[in-house]
């Protein structure tokens, strides 16, 4: 097995930790159709622009989005949309693991509703 360096893992971590926090997951969710300025960001999340702004530097900071001044204004965009690939791999993988837990759940309830039935019957 080959040995990764310890600045190589520091860097992986840094990537994840600035994914997890919800406020950036819905920040890169609202950028993954289209630009949004940082009022329309913070609108849209509920928060003010200085909050806003912040979350937006660290997700400079990590490369997932980048800005753009237009007048008045500056717009973010997505510059790595591989993170949507790393975003949906996670998401199909929680969604099996509720099927997953769903399931005995549900034949629980349909063995206690079969037993049920018959008592009544």
């Amino acid at each position: 097995m080959t040995q990764v360096p310890e600045q190589a893992i520091d860097r992986v971590a840094n990537y994840f930790q600035v994914l997890a926090e919800p406020t950036r997951l819905r920040i890169l969710n609202l950028l993954r159709e289209q630009e949004h300025n940082v009022g329309e960001l913070a609108e849209a999340c509920g928060y003010t622009a200085a909050n806003m702004s912040r979350h937006l530097a660290m997700l400079m900071q990590q490369g997932f989005v980048t800005r753009e001044g237009r007048g008045t204004s500056v717009y973010y965009q997505i510059s790595d949309p591989t993170i949507y690939t790393l975003c949906d791999l996670v998401c199909d993988r929680i969604s099996q693991q509720h099927i997953q837990q769903a399931w005995p759940k549900a034949l629980a309830t349909s063995k206690k509703r079969t037993v049920l039935k018959r008592k009544t019957v």
